[in-house]
């Protein structure tokens, strides 16, 4: 006999999550309809390998203050570094660079898969999630920029999110490393204060000016009496931060007059020009294409914090209050973002090569919509079970063919594969959540019919009947019929149920 502490344990590692039928089928519900919205502004689908050449990933890794974090890599055979992608834009500038001269420029395309972070698990994040990414390469301009925050509205709107629940929010990077470098925090020595800056403008929402302040300065003693350090910056440089990031007055401020508030703000640095003036590009053309700042907001403190962005960002926040996992009413917060990330394809081509996108993030975005009860989360109607009461081969071809004919009539069913008896079957066929099950024994079959019992209805009567007589002779949601009929007697049972089904949602 085996030794049963030999048995192998199953665990699941920790940062990763199995997914079960309603989630796939809910997520792929709603990638389509982001799908659709992606195809009608003309981008194309496309596709990329979850494996890279370490050094095509570059250096751009997330986060990279944190030690902990980072790729999953291994050697290949010929010696040569292997990683797990860690988002779907280093995959797509790689594939760009090198089919190059064959693409269309502008080259438009979407892409959705597999993402792989090597960072500590925590509640909500998660080693491998899903992204589904739009992203445009070739184009200089910032209408590019303007269209994908457009698109990204489009999207929120498309999968049930009212105006005043989303809004896309815009900045410049160029403008953030304008100020940085106009308060004294240029150069590779600074790099950790001005992480640290970026870190307290990310915080406006959360903490509020006060809280802003005391990050940029000194630094923040919260409420459980933890201290966060600051940046140390002197006065005249924290408020010069502080103008820009309050540059939007409040929720109706129009795109207009933020940039001119910045404008106002920052217009002794030359270093913020450029980016001021993309900024106010953006804002005109959304505003000449209907989207105002209800659905497209230009919003100084939009930080994105991977490494490679280098002019406008993108993020698109959900404004509703909805309960979170532990049942607090919360402001969700993003869903997505991106910008123009000009650098990318350029490292493999020695050339400059301009580009925009934006990633979704399917998993959050996910569970947001069903927290909103915007998650198309409609069963799919479970098969039909054919039960297997004799194993001669001339029996199991009769019940094949009429798991067949219920195919073919586009009836999802399946034929009992397993070994166990009636009761078993039945058992397996109600945690299958099946809508009714058909059975032919010897009796049937001599006479040329099959039984079918309606689980549903039988569920619903086993309530009302308590009386075991009463139940024998009742014989609740069962009935025969000729084999020839089996089909549309399925059909009138199926047609009933989702009536019931309609009428209980009513």
């Amino acid at each position: 006999m085996a030794d049963r502490s030999e048995k192998m344990k199953a665990r699941l590692p920790r940062g990763f999550v199995d997914r079960f039928p309603e989630d796939i089928r809910a997520v792929e519900k709603m990638m389509a309809t982001i799908r659709e919205v992606y195809e009608l502004y003309g981008f194309e689908p496309a596709d990329q390998p979850l494996i890279e050449y370490t050094d095509a990933l570059g250096k751009f890794l997330p986060d990279q203050d944190r030690p902990n974090e980072g790729v999953f890599s291994f050697q290949d055979d010929d010696e040569q570094w292997l990683s797990l992608r860690y988002d779907l834009t280093a995959p797509m500038a790689r594939f760009v660079a090198e089919n190059f001269e064959r693409l269309p420029k502008p080259y438009r395309s979407y892409r959705s898969g597999w993402v792989f972070r090597n960072e500590k698990p925590g509640p909500g994040r998660f080693r491998q999630f899903m992204q589904f990414d739009a992203d445009t390469v070739g184009t200089p301009g910032v209408a590019a920029d303007a269209e994908m925050a457009m698109m990204m509205a489009d999207v929120m709107e498309a999968l049930g999110i009212g105006r005043g629940d989303y809004v896309i929010r815009v900045n410049n990077r160029k403008v953030l490393d304008g100020l940085l470098e106009a308060i004294g925090l240029g150069g590779d020595e600074n790099a950790g204060r001005r992480l640290t800056v970026l870190r307290a403008i990310d915080k406006l929402d959360k903490f509020g000016v006060a809280g802003v302040e005391e990050l940029l300065g000194a630094g923040r003693l919260d409420e459980s009496g933890d201290f966060t350090k600051g940046a140390g910056l002197a006065a005249e440089q924290i408020d010069r931060v502080v103008s820009f990031v309050t540059a939007v007055v409040d929720a109706s401020t129009s795109n207009q007059a933020t940039v001119g508030n910045l404008k106002r703000a920052l217009g002794d640095f030359p270093q913020c020009e450029a980016g001021l003036g993309e900024l106010e590009q953006i804002a005109l053309l959304c505003d000449a294409a209907g989207y105002g700042p209800d659905r497209v907001k230009i919003d100084p403190s939009v930080v994105r914090g991977l490494e490679y962005y280098t002019g406008p960002v993108l993020e698109a926040e959900l404004l509703a209050e909805i309960p979170n996992e532990d049942g607090q009413i919360v402001r969700f917060g993003s869903v997505g973002g991106g910008g123009r990330y000009d650098g990318l394809v350029s490292r493999f081509r020695g050339e400059p090569v301009p580009a925009t996108g934006f990633s979704i993030g399917v998993s959050r975005l996910m569970t947001a919509l069903k927290n909103l009860g915007k998650l198309d989360t409609s069963e799919v109607v479970a098969p039909v079970v054919v039960l297997v009461m004799d194993k001669d081969t001339d029996s199991l071809g009769r019940y094949q063919k009429m798991v067949t004919a219920l195919r073919s009539e586009k009836i999802r069913a399946e034929l009992y594969l397993g070994g166990a008896g009636m009761k078993a079957q039945m058992k397996y066929a109600d945690r299958r959540g099946a809508p009714c099950v058909v059975i032919q024994g010897g009796d049937e079959r001599a006479a040329g019919t099959v039984q079918i019992k309606d689980l549903v209805e039988g569920a619903r009567l086993s309530e009302e009947i308590t009386d075991n007589k009463e139940w024998r002779e009742s014989r609740p949601a069962q009935i025969t019929v000729p084999e020839n009929e089996l089909v549309s007697a399925v059909q009138k049972i199926l047609a009933a149920q989702a009536e019931e089904r309609e009428g209980s949602r009513a």
